[in-house]
């Protein structure tokens, strides 16, 4: 799964383990998640699955659309600092192919998937 060729599939898991590293640390939910982060992650996971760009999808902080609400959003970049550190020796294959994909071209603001 980690090595798919699918972008998205990748997004789907390295979110949900940002979310379960800072759900462990901050709100101390070993065994799952708790309903605030829990509520996070499903929103991400929506999110990624709508994301126009599909397999063209360039990282988050080099996205021209800001899909997130504002609230959620301010969430989810707080989880991605707090986390995004850490993957690097929780899971440093995920965190490799991040830094290797936020390297890529971002898909200009006007782009549309299919055309």
């Amino acid at each position: 799964m980690l090595l798919s060729p699918s972008r998205v599939l990748r997004e789907q898991v390295s979110i949900e383990k940002m979310i379960t590293i800072y759900c462990r640390a901050k709100h101390q939910q070993y065994s799952g998640l708790c309903a605030e982060c829990s509520l996070l992650l499903e929103y991400a996971l929506q999110r990624l699955a709508r994301c126009i760009f599909r397999e063209k999808k360039p990282v988050c902080a080099k996205c021209p659309i800001h899909c997130y609400r504002k609230d959620m959003r301010d969430k989810i970049i707080v989880v991605m600092r707090y986390a995004g550190p850490r993957m690097l020796y929780k899971h440093p294959l995920l965190a490799v192919l991040h830094l290797i994909d936020s390297w890529k071209t971002t898909p200009p603001a006007g782009y549309r998937a299919g055309k």
